[in-house]
């Protein structure tokens, strides 16, 4: 294990010497990506467990905004950016997954979520010494927005795949895909906020 590390150290360190730029990319692409799927874990771990604490009297609970109906793939569902459908199986009983008991989980499990990568990659990944209040109510602002983005397209293919697909499945498909797009605009939402105002040598 020592070998390998000091491999990696020293080929990483000539790497910052020959190219500095791509060094620096490097190293917040990769501590980037690690602090976001640790957060991804967290909000899956959120949106499987608490639904069910919360029980089956808030699932059954509706809580949307704005209500439009719709039909995809022969699935009849209401649309909304704002709160979940009641889940329902074949007999029509309530399922666990969806209405206001879902909504909460979802919203609870993003925002802590969000408080936990927060000051990680301000800290390590950008290594960011600028006005962290700034900072937080531009990361604030762009969480909202994005969020909302999520939860409408997401409004869109669960009610279809809560049909199709188990529970565990349907909950890993909805942590990735609001992970996934939101990582990727999280990113580059991350190099405007967080100013590079370290040396390269700081940061590397």
């Amino acid at each position: 294990m020592k070998r390998i590390l000091n491999w990696w150290k020293k080929n990483w360190d000539i790497l910052v010497l020959k190219n500095p730029g791509l060094s620096k990319w490097l190293y917040q692409i990769f501590h980037f990506f690690v602090f976001s799927m640790g957060v991804t874990i967290f909000q899956y771990l959120v949106f499987t467990f608490m639904p069910k604490i919360l029980g089956i009297r808030l699932a059954e609970m509706e809580f949307m905004w704005p209500k439009i109906p719709m039909k995809l793939f022969g699935v009849e569902f209401v649309w909304s950016i704002l709160g979940y459908n009641v889940l329902r199986d074949g007999a029509g009983n309530v399922m666990i997954g969806g209405g206001l008991g879902y909504f909460i989980s979802y919203e609870a499990g993003a925002f802590l979520a969000q408080c936990i990568n927060f000051p990680l990659q301000r800290n390590i990944t950008f290594k960011s010494h600028g006005n962290p209040v700034y900072q937080a109510g531009w990361y604030l602002a762009a969480w909202v927005v994005i969020s909302l983005t999520c939860n409408g397209f997401n409004n869109l293919w669960m009610p279809v795949a809560s049909i199709y697909i188990p529970p565990a499945a349907y909950n890993l498909l909805v942590t990735f895909v609001t992970g996934g797009v939101s990582m990727i605009i999280f990113f580059f939402v991350f190099k405007m906020i967080f100013p590079e105002d370290s040396t390269l040598s700081e940061v590397c």
